[in-house]
């Protein structure tokens, strides 16, 4: 083994996302990440709104992020992140021109690498960004809800709207709610509709603690609903819920310690 797999071996294992909006320039730039064991591409995504979508969900540590693409474009997706308040990865910058060095320091991207990507030039970068997360302190615990008793208990019964009326349904058989651009829907086995709370923390601070957990700030489920783990990249999980459509819903990486405490994993 070379000195180089020698000290993968010993590194940190990363993950990273590709993102680019050509084929072949993901092509490319996967080719040249795989000479790099101590970095796993996890996915890859072929517009803005996807890598936004994908970033929300796995949390990389590194992402590749080409700057010009239809639509949303890379300054686009850190930007949004950032309205979001998602915890954000380590962002490098990949573009043919380099007329975009001033934007990338605004956004506050770790690196800015112009295409053709050199292979020197590439290791570079992933050894500083290697070396930037080791020194990083690690990411908090989220703490399982301390929220108050709301007045009147935990709510037994939530009113769901669908097609114009108000459906009344039995908390317990609520398989998972899920928010999206401000929409909260709320999932059971026989009825999929919105949800009259504005956020996902009123949401949960309204239902039993020990029944309804948030695995990942999108999504919170009832424990007794899931009908399987899943083992997904870098040690971390998707929960397999009991809906008809049999939705896999992401774990964040800080609630993978609760997740292997509660099943022994």
């Amino acid at each position: 083994m070379s000195n180089r797999g020698n000290a993968a071996a010993s590194a940190q294992s990363l993950t990273a996302l590709i993102v680019d909006d050509e084929p072949l320039a993901r092509d490319e730039l996967a080719y040249l990440l795989k000479d790099f064991p101590e970095l796993e591409v996890a996915a890859s995504a072929s517009n803005g709104l996807e890598a936004v979508q994908i970033i929300e969900d796995i949390e990389p540590d590194l992402v590749f992020l080409d700057v010009q693409m239809p639509g949303l474009d890379g300054l686009g997706v850190i930007r949004r992140l950032r309205e979001s308040e998602t915890p954000l990865p380590y962002f490098i910058l990949a573009t043919a021109f380099d007329n975009y060095a001033v934007e990338a320091f605004q956004v506050e991207a770790f690196d800015y690498i112009l295409k053709p990507v050199e292979k020197e030039r590439l290791a570079a970068t992933i050894e500083r960004a290697r070396r930037a997360i080791a020194a990083r302190p690690p990411r908090q615990e989220t703490v399982e809800t301390e929220l108050p008793r709301p007045a009147g208990g935990y709510k037994t019964k939530v009113l769901v709207r669908r097609d114009n009326r108000n459906w009344i349904v039995d908390a317990a058989d609520i398989v998972y709610a899920t928010i999206d651009d401000g929409l909260i829907t709320v999932v059971t086995p026989a009825l999929e509709g919105e949800s009259t709370y504005k956020t996902i923390e009123e949401l949960q601070s309204s239902l039993d603690p020990g029944m309804f957990w948030r695995v990942h700030r999108s999504w919170l489920v009832n424990i007794n609903r899931i009908r399987e783990v899943i083992p997904w990249f870098k040690s971390s999980f998707q929960l397999r819920m009991d809906d008809k459509k049999g939705t896999e819903v992401p774990v964040s990486r800080v609630q993978t310690k609760r997740l292997r405490a509660l099943f022994r994993l």
